[in-house]
């Protein structure tokens, strides 16, 4: 498996398993097993998913060493701040039955992010974590955190697909050599992506699917991706990428998919109904 180099001098698989939305715990305890046994060694969870039990469960049961797997978990909203960050992130280490972290993710950014951000790089120096970042931070949060901390943040994980590329937030990220982070590489199958004419016909050159496709063109844009799935073949097929490579003719036609904005979160809404409704998540 490929693997990014962080702007720390980590390196990072460039394909991992993503665990948002699997509430069946045994689901996800199986789900990631068969995961670790097809290849996969990034393995993406979040405090507020309800399942990071199940994945400790499963890397634990796994054969795989722990040193091989790079995991990844994230603070939630509620837990923002110095000393709820602090708490919540040995909850994170007892439920995923590990004693450090891979990468460590403010989750939104919305709340008292500074003060988590003091406990997370607190604890990055102490070694308990290999890597900081972020998720869903646009340009004006991203470059305030970056001019107000020491360190500056290694991943920033974002809705990122075909159809919402972040053309501009992605130039500035490359300008502080912060790793992009597909959630949702799939678009949740906005926009028809499985079946996507375009995606379709490109795909059928190489006897591939759409969304292995998808995934191939954010590798070839130096893009981590963690796509879903419970499905045992499909979690075999989004492994299967490394055998093709897209033409620059194939990637033209894909960054002309881009609709120039998110599909599935806009933050500044998502904001706004936190405001509004105070939304939480127990860990």
């Amino acid at each position: 498996m490929k693997q990014i180099q962080l702007n720390n001098g980590i390196s990072i698989p460039q394909l991992g398993y993503g665990v948002f939305q699997i509430d069946d715990l045994e689901q996800c305890e199986q789900g990631v097993r068969d995961a670790l046994q097809t290849g996969y060694r990034l393995i993406d969870t979040a405090a507020c998913y309800g399942n990071e039990v199940a994945v400790g469960h499963a890397i634990t049961k796994s054969d795989v060493p722990r040193e091989d797997i790079f995991i990844s978990s994230k603070v939630w909203i509620q837990d923002t701040g110095y000393e709820k960050t602090m708490a919540s992130f040995q909850k994170t280490l007892d439920n995923l039955q590990t004693d450090y972290l891979d990468l460590y993710l403010i989750h939104m950014p919305y709340g008292d992010y500074y003060g988590s951000w003091r406990a997370m790089e607190e604890l990055y120096q102490s070694g308990k974590i290999r890597a900081i970042g972020v998720c869903n931070f646009l340009p004006d949060r991203l470059t305030d955190l970056i001019q107000s901390f020491d360190v500056v943040p290694a991943v920033n994980q974002i809705e990122l697909h075909p159809f919402s590329q972040r053309r501009d937030l992605r130039n500035l990220m490359n300008k502080y050599r912060i790793t992009s982070m597909a959630w949702a590489p799939f678009a949740e199958g906005q926009n028809h992506l499985f079946t996507h004419p375009i995606l379709k016909k490109i795909g059928d050159q190489y006897d591939k699917t759409p969304a292995q496709v998808t995934l191939r063109w954010l590798r070839q844009n130096d893009i981590v991706a963690i796509p879903k799935s419970v499905h045992l073949e499909r979690i075999h097929q989004n492994f299967s990428v490394d055998d093709f490579k897209l033409s620059d003719s194939d990637m033209t036609k894909i960054n002309e998919l881009d609709t120039g904005h998110p599909l599935i979160l806009d933050v500044a809404t998502y904001k706004e109904a936190y405001r509004l409704h105070h939304i939480t998540f127990v860990q």
